[in-house]
């Protein structure tokens, strides 16, 4: 099909929808390693994994097997709401680069809660309901999580307890807000409230907390109250496994137009819109099908797969929950407060972690100004306000995009715009009044981190 019968936004049909989830490691030769037990450091089983979330979502984390999941009817129809979501042809942000190449961006911000989040949010609340329970609890980072869970449990009439990295609830009181309104208890962390929360607050005093430290309260309120587990918003596969609703239809709508992407990039946090977004392409590549770039784009301040470890670490900063084989900083790094750009986890996903180790993945890390003013100008000219997250992806989009236009070459650029950035304007007035930094953790700060994995 000739380029001009392309159009700007590509939809799917309906009826085009998956009505599966597609489980990368099921293609895997080499798996992720599995998950430890943190008593006894032995492979945990399905009954341990089920005291903390609910046993079907367990089982989605154990199977590295089963390749694809039938989505249910009740999360199919909810996902009607606001999916297929368009795959966007950027023909003005080309323009305004002069570049031969052919930039796509997935949107992922079109619904209530702004972010692709949700795709995980109403299944893992589906699950919840299902199982009988009253309520979860978790943690949000810069809040997109956080706002789509509190929608999905308001849907499902279930209980929402949240446990907000400190900074973020200070910085962020809108996206607070949306979750206090659709009937979520937001509670900064590190708090007073938990046992864990109070230990990281004598240890650490003044911090601003982390997405380590929120997991280990929130995983500590759910096992201490009847009827509530706990559910997470990233890193896990059963996470990435539900976004791999993103992959599976962006591959659709390219291969609807006749469109073969050269390279497939997403920003990294813990691994939740990457590693479903790759998670279709990566399959190809590992079945010998096609070949792709697959990019992973992190922080410099918290830049866990270009400068971190390949080992077993706890997920958590209070060491509670199962260890996971990862590239990790330390359960104990905590980003520094001037980063404001999201993506603030220790760790990334195992299965975006084997796919870089297997080198069918490149990671690079950019430094946060670097991000906004690809964000500002991907704003000026396309008209979507981007999450400070997504903009990590713009940033090296726009970067080989440049490359195209000194080679001549035309490539097919596509990347995840996992959200909209209308609540976080407080970033966004720092780098307009020109007083957002880069910072850089030093060698010895994550040396010093890393000290304390521990001995698996």
């Amino acid at each position: 099909m000739s380029e001009k019968t392309i159009p700007y936004k590509i939809y799917l049909e309906e009826h085009e929808m998956p009505r599966q989830w597609y489980n990368v490691r099921a293609d895997m030769k080499q798996k992720p390693a599995p998950l430890l037990n943190p008593e006894t450091m032995q492979p945990i089983t399905l009954d341990e994994l089920s005291k903390v979330f609910c046993r079907e979502l367990a089982k989605q984390e154990l199977d590295d097997t089963t390749a694809y999941f039938d989505i249910p009817e009740e999360i199919w129809n909810f996902y009607r709401m606001y999916r297929p979501a368009p795959l966007v042809r950027a023909y003005c942000l080309e323009e305004k680069l002069q570049t031969p190449a052919h930039i796509y961006y997935k949107f992922e911000g079109n619904n209530t809660s702004g972010s692709h989040k949700l795709n995980s949010a109403i299944a893992q609340a589906y699950y919840a309901k299902k199982e009988g329970l009253k309520g979860v609890t978790t943690e949000t980072g810069a809040g997109q999580w956080g706002t789509a869970l509190s929608m999905a449990c308001s849907y499902l009439d279930l209980d929402c307890q949240v446990y907000m990295v400190k900074c973020s609830y200070e910085q962020k009181p809108f996206r607070r807000e949306v979750m206090r309104t659709y009937g979520a208890q937001v509670t900064p962390s590190p708090s007073m409230t938990t046992e864990i929360g109070r230990k990281i607050n004598e240890e650490f005093p003044g911090t601003t907390g982390s997405l380590g430290c929120a997991i280990s309260e929130a995983v500590e309120a759910a096992t201490s109250q009847e009827g509530y587990r706990y559910v997470l918003g990233s890193v896990l596969s059963q996470v990435l496994l539900h976004q791999s609703i993103i992959g599976l239809e962006t591959k659709a709508a390219l291969d609807k137009y006749g469109v073969k992407a050269d390279m497939i990039i997403g920003c990294a946090g813990g691994g939740s819109n990457l590693g479903g977004f790759v998670s279709p392409f990566a399959g190809e590549m590992l079945r010998g099908e096609a070949d792709y770039k697959l990019i992973a784009v992190e922080p410099s301040s918290c830049p866990s797969l270009t400068r971190g470890k390949y080992a077993y670490d706890f997920c958590d900063t209070g060491m509670i929950c199962p260890l996971q084989k990862m590239y990790t900083l330390g359960s104990g790094f905590i980003p520094s407060s001037s980063h404001s750009g999201g993506l603030r986890y220790h760790g990334m996903s195992t299965i975006v972690s084997e796919l870089y180790h297997q080198g069918l993945m490149e990671a690079r890390s950019v430094e946060q100004t670097a991000v906004f003013e690809a964000a500002q100008t991907f704003a000026r000219v396309e008209g979507i306000l981007p999450a400070p997250e997504s903009s990590h992806a713009i940033k090296v989009a726009i970067d080989e995009a440049m490359k195209c236009k000194e080679t001549g070459e035309s490539k097919n650029i596509v990347f995840c715009l996992t959200g909209t950035g209308y609540f976080d304007m407080y970033a966004y007035q720092k780098f307009n009044d020109g007083v957002m930094g880069d910072y850089i953790p030093s060698d010895e700060e994550i040396c010093k981190a890393l000290a304390k994995l521990p001995n698996v």
